[in-house]
């Protein structure tokens, strides 16, 4: 299986979005929540995944960006070698 970071924060509904959907395909992954008041994360967030909005979703180390990329690469028949 692989393995999924999601960089979250408060109120965001792509986040939500994101995390639903791999909670319904049973793929377990470690949530990060950063605050939107800590900008100091925020910058470690940029550094670490190249993104500064949210959610930014890793696979097995590498940033495949956020909520409208994984349903990309879902609806493209991507996904599921990346998750395998």
């Amino acid at each position: 299986m692989a393995d999924i970071t999601v960089y979250t924060t408060e109120a965001c509904p792509f986040c939500m979005r994101a995390k639903a959907f791999l909670d319904q395909r049973g793929v377990p992954y470690e949530e990060v929540f950063i605050s939107r008041s800590d900008h100091h994360a925020r910058e470690r967030l940029v550094a670490e995944t190249g993104g500064y909005t949210f959610p930014q979703v890793i696979i097995n180390g590498n940033n495949i960006g956020g909520w409208d990329q994984l349903s990309a690469l879902d609806q493209a028949g991507e996904l599921d070698a990346l998750l395998a």
